[in-house]
């Protein structure tokens, strides 16, 4: 739901009172990996096992893993808190932080019974975060899901699904709903004292002042954001920077993506909008994760999807990319 120039203006001044302090903080923003990179939704063959990613993320210099909230990586029917504990352990081991689990949820459903079950499943995120020793759990407020056969992982089905189910209602009605979820979601955040990072992903949200005004809305210190710039409508400098000051210090995660390749010279090329985004983080103090994700489809060679080794290849550049784009624009 897009709110007006007049009501952005005004819900940025609002908010700006409680998300930036008084005093600048010093940035120290850590590079993470999302497990979602080898959960076998993309590239063709099985998942890793949670372990095989953590040292997945140790070898490629990652310094912390979020997990995705599905099969077979994070789905909380099958981590009771005594295998969390254990997984605590494990990457306690490997010197890897678990920073954050994500709920892959939708709290837009016009079918109450919908709605219902996608609160009972962020509840058991919020505790299987609590008991893997995580700070945050990332959240949607509408979700489409994407649909997996062999070769054929894709989000059109899903998103053909999703607007066929909400075509009859209107935005503020989708809002109301989605609202109801969070602010109950939250009341458990509250509880199991995890931090909730909402994303600025569409359908609902469309950008951060959507992010941004559901905050306000359910007003809990339990709710924060997780401004993520490849899925910013308007990626120019300008409204990196507005968006970055808005969210100030509700910004607790944040996400980075794409295919990595190395240039002539030897350095690995990124996309161009993330200099002023990580330049942005930097100076509002931003000192949380920014995570890998590789959640899009994949080359298709001699008729297959390409393996295993693409996101490995992947994952290990865009690790280096950010690190070192991390060090350019501290030092400078």
């Amino acid at each position: 739901m897009a709110t007006s120039l007049a009501a952005t203006a005004g819900l940025v001044a609002g908010i700006n009172s409680f998300s930036q302090g008084s005093q600048k903080k010093k940035s120290n923003m850590k590079v993470g990996l999302y497990s979602i990179t080898f959960l076998g939704v993309w590239y063709r063959g099985e998942a890793l096992s949670l372990e095989e990613v953590i040292k997945r993320a140790k070898n490629y210099g990652y310094e912390g893993i979020e997990i995705d909230g599905k099969r077979p990586h994070g789905n909380p029917l099958d981590w009771p808190t005594k295998r969390c504990k254990e997984l605590h352990s494990f990457s306690d081991g490997e010197g890897i932080e678990i920073y954050g689990v994500a709920a892959n949820n939708d709290f837009s459903s016009p079918i109450p019974e919908y709605r219902e079950c996608q609160v009972a499943y962020v509840k058991e995120l919020i505790r299987m975060t609590s008991d893997l020793g995580a700070k945050t759990l990332r959240l949607f407020l509408g979700w489409p899901g994407v649909t997996k056969h062999p070769q054929l992982a894709q989000y059109a089905i899903a998103k053909d699904i999703w607007n066929y189910t909400h075509k009859e209602f209107t935005e503020e009605e989708i809002w109301a709903w989605c609202r109801e979820g969070m602010a109950e979601s939250a009341r458990y955040a509250e509880d199991a004292g995890v931090i909730l990072a909402l994303q600025n992903h569409a359908p609902v949200t469309l950008d951060y002042q959507d992010v941004l005004q559901m905050v306000k809305e359910v007003n809990s210190p339990n709710l924060k954001v997780s401004l993520d710039v490849p899925i910013m409508a308007d990626k120019s400098p300008e409204n990196i920077q507005r968006a970055a000051k808005a969210v100030g210090n509700l910004q607790v995660l944040s996400h980075f993506g794409g295919d990595y390749e190395r240039d002539t010279d030897g350095k690995v090329k990124g996309a161009e909008f993330y200099t002023p985004f990580i330049r942005a983080m930097h100076e509002i103090g931003y000192s949380g994760y920014l995570s890998y994700e590789l959640c899009h489809p994949l080359p298709v060679v001699n008729g297959q999807t390409v393996d295993i080794e693409y996101p490995e290849k992947s994952a290990q550049l865009a690790g280096e990319f950010m690190r070192g784009l991390i060090t350019e624009i501290s030092k400078g």
